[in-house]
């Protein structure tokens, strides 16, 4: 090997310094989460409506609201939602509810989401400047818009879900609000759970609990028959190859994966008697929680999901041909909760309520180590963690 002159060594070698130096001084990515308090007497509404969404670096320092102007008015609360593909916008939901519809629902113990009872709208909130913009109110379509996010190979597009004469409906629309389409607009069923693969090309979701794959333009529309009265929130794998989702009876449902042509359904993993909903609050709740879903990973050969281990809800990875491991092991009455890898696959940042109180976790994949990046107090919780990505 050729040796290097003394005076290139030593540049080499200041040159190294300096790059590590600023390695060393780049923040972590970012979390976005929501925190919210979990035991104010008067049920959901009380407790709800003090949702707020945060940031916290990954490492667990600059803790920070965003878009605190959002929740001014009694009554509002914001939740973060999602990122744009670089990173450098975060998707907020910003929620209104009367008192006089919250009193209706607390009684009656149902959801009443209608005109001038609730509104919900979500924001793009650039996170350098905290600008923000409401997307959804723009040719205003509904009072009720959720589940906005970035269309995979397309800067210019976004999806999102909107409640149309007491159904949901994917919907897509331009980057800055315009032109939403209605892509199931001829259909009566209420439909959830919308998704898109990662070329742009294709989308999936769930209508009546029964999963649908179409074309980008809601056409060519396939139902995926699995003989199961359940089907729930189904997500393209990285490749594209795979659709994972939900199947089974509501409140059994457990992690199955069909090809992109609705062929070679199968079962990954048994949830052991999860039901799947996170209980959020400490309060009586009439809707039952959180919708708690598998992922998959960065490189889409596993996929992270939640079951019942004794008296605990436990982390667990399965791969694609059926091996499953156990990630975590936890003391008696330990929930986990919404896993999300990093996008470099190294890292899973995922909810834990441990002590009786919800806070988000960091762990490392390689070894196993984890750390606590919130540090909410008794009566209080940290809920929804979202990875940044990086550019």
């Amino acid at each position: 090997m050729t040796k290097l002159p003394y005076a290139a060594t030593a540049v080499f070698s200041l040159m190294l310094t300096a790059t590590l130096s600023t390695l060393a001084a780049a923040p972590p990515p970012l979390v976005g989460y929501t925190e919210l308090q979990t035991r104010l007497p008067g049920g959901r509404h009380a407790n709800v409506r003090t949702e707020r969404a945060c940031v916290v670096h990954a490492d667990g320092t600059g803790r920070r609201q965003l878009v605190p102007q959002l929740t001014v008015e009694p009554d509002t609360w914001s939740q973060f939602a999602g990122w744009s593909p670089d990173g450098q916008i975060a998707i907020i939901g910003r929620s209104w509810q009367s008192p006089e519809n919250a009193k209706w629902e607390e009684e009656n113990k149902n959801f009443r989401i209608v005109p001038g009872g609730w509104l919900y709208d979500s924001f793009l909130v650039e996170i350098g400047t905290g600008k923000a913009t409401n997307v959804t109110s723009v040719d205003r379509i509904s009072h009720y818009n959720a589940s906005v996010f970035f269309w995979p190979k397309d800067p210019q597009k976004l999806g999102f879900t909107a409640l149309i004469n007491g159904n949901a409906h994917p919907f897509s629309m331009d980057r800055d609000g315009r032109n939403k389409t209605d892509l199931t607009k001829q259909s009566n069923e209420f439909t959830y759970g919308f998704s898109t693969s990662r070329d742009g090309k294709r989308i999936a979701y769930h209508k009546s609990y029964q999963v649908y794959l179409a074309d980008a333009d809601g056409s060519n529309a396939v139902k995926i028959e699995t003989g199961q009265p359940f089907g729930f929130s189904p997500t393209w794998s990285p490749d594209g190859a795979w659709v994972l989702f939900l199947c089974g009876e509501h409140g059994n449902s457990h992690p199955y994966a069909v090809k992109a042509d609705g062929s070679g359904l199968k079962k990954l993993a048994d949830r052991a008697g999860y039901n799947g909903a996170v209980e959020f609050l400490d309060v009586a709740d009439f809707h039952g929680g959180s919708s708690d879903v598998p992922i998959w990973s960065a490189d889409g050969k596993s996929v992270f999901y939640t079951a019942k281990v004794d008296q605990n809800v436990e982390l667990f990875r399965v791969t694609v041909d059926g091996k499953t491991e156990q990630l975590t092991k936890t003391p008696s009455g330990t929930l986990h909760y919404h896993p999300q890898p990093s996008p470099d696959g190294q890292w899973l940042v995922y909810g834990s309520k441990r002590e009786g109180i919800r806070q988000i976790y960091v762990r490392n994949l390689l070894d196993g180590t984890e750390n606590r990046i919130t540090n909410m107090p008794a009566g209080q919780g940290a809920m929804w963690p979202h990875w940044q990505p990086q550019p």
